[in-house]
């Protein structure tokens, strides 16, 4: 059997990284803070209670590594949500299968709809969501509507249940350029306490699927957790950078991507979350994660504040969705009941943008064109255009 990150977490012990990341003391995180190629001491110290004090310098050297790796450009993407069926009984999620709400699966002619009216808020990166439900919203169903969905856009993701790598591979052909797969918390205990019920209650088998993503040859891979599930979000977000670097070590040709969402108020959801993470925390971890692995991407959705989103985009994030609405139809066909959280931001993109430009940042609407080889859905290098784009001299594609 080939190695995962199983073994790897296996070695980890939950309390004692938590008694460490506390003891931490202001000359370790000074130190951290000098570290030119910081390593997980370095990370424990700056996700500490005792980095707090040292948030403006540490925002000021993730800003310069931000600026650094992906220049003054902010790429838009959105959700589009294609089922809320879920086979899974989850206590933090309103799709939940507990749960009485009216369920929607997305045919042919309804993804249409939501795919031409979300091209026609201009955003040309798409992330497909569903509840995880693998016999009615499963290969099958992917293999028939990815590449349909994908003559729409030139950037496809995919936040659904965990696949075999075969089957990774086969999406990967199909169009897909990479995968979320968040492990919602890395503490077993925890993570069996939220998962009653379903093929979620594996918890090695959703670990060890970024392995299987990479293997497959899947572009970027997402990791994050769910704060306010366990007790201790600084012990999660540390086994977050041990994944991190051992899935960079390990397979280098695929990139990351890191997302670190809180608790939203959801249908029978979790009401008080275990643990609290404020808005200055929240941006103490992303910046830490920045000095970690400058190249990392970093997103922001829509479950954070307007106010947040403004302020810390331009110091540490390069990935934001704007106007998302997490319900199956909801771009076509507004319907509230089947949420699966309540969006905090609900500005339109074009006005996330502007706010954005303001603070003098570049919006992307759209990340490559298939005249640059990438994948072009309909056959191998057949060439399509989405529209009256132009080309920036740094090769990103601007809205006219």
């Amino acid at each position: 059997m080939m190695e995962t990150f199983t073994q790897y977490w296996q070695k980890i012990h939950w309390d004692s990284v938590s008694l460490c990341i506390d003891s931490q003391t202001a000359q370790d995180v000074e130190r951290a803070l000098t570290v030119e190629n910081p390593g997980l001491s370095e990370i424990i110290a700056l996700l500490s209670p005792a980095a707090m004090p040292y948030l403006e310098p540490l925002a000021q050297r993730a800003q310069q590594l931000t600026r650094r790796r992906f220049g003054n450009t902010i790429n838009f993407y959105l959700p589009l949500y294609l089922s809320n069926l879920c086979a899974n009984d989850c206590t933090y999620c309103g799709f939940s299968m507990s749960n009485r709400i009216r369920r929607k699966t997305l045919d042919e002619q309804e993804i249409i709809r939501e795919c031409e009216a979300i091209r026609a808020k201009s955003i040309n990166n798409l992330l497909l969501v569903t509840g995880e439900h693998k016999t009615k919203v499963g290969i099958d169903y992917f293999r028939r509507y990815v590449p349909l969905i994908r003559h729409y856009f030139s950037s496809l993701m995919m936040e659904v249940q965990p696949m075999s790598q075969q089957e990774y591979a086969e999406l990967k052909g199909l169009g897909l350029d990479g995968v979320f797969v968040y492990q919602e918390t890395y503490h077993m205990p925890t993570y069996s306490h939220h998962h009653l019920r379903g093929q979620k209650k594996d918890f090695f088998w959703r670990l060890e699927t970024p392995d299987r993503l990479a293997r497959a040859g899947i572009d970027k891979i997402g990791l994050g957790v769910l704060i306010g599930l366990s007790d201790n979000w600084r012990t999660d977000c540390y086994m977050v950078a041990c994944h991190l670097l051992y899935l960079r070590n390990t397979y280098w040709k695929s990139r990351y991507s890191l997302s670190f969402p809180r608790l939203r108020p959801c249908a029978g959801g979790v009401v008080v979350p275990a643990s609290i993470m404020d808005e200055a925390q929240l941006l103490q971890v992303m910046c830490a994660f920045r000095l970690l692995v400058p190249e990392v991407e970093i997103s922001l959705s829509t479950r954070e504040s307007s106010h947040f989103r403004d302020h810390a985009v331009p110091i540490v994030v390069n990935n934001v969705s704007a106007g998302s609405k997490t319900q199956p139809g909801g771009y076509a066909n507004d319907r509230l009941e089947l949420e699966q959280f309540l969006p905090h931001d609900n500005r339109s993109p074009q006005e996330v943008a502007q706010i954005l430009s303001l603070a003098g940042l570049q919006p992307i609407w759209k990340d490559w064109d298939p005249h640059l080889g990438r994948y072009s859905a309909g056959g191998g290098g057949s060439e399509r255009t989405f529209g009256d784009h132009t080309k920036s001299q740094t090769g990103n594609v601007i809205e006219p």
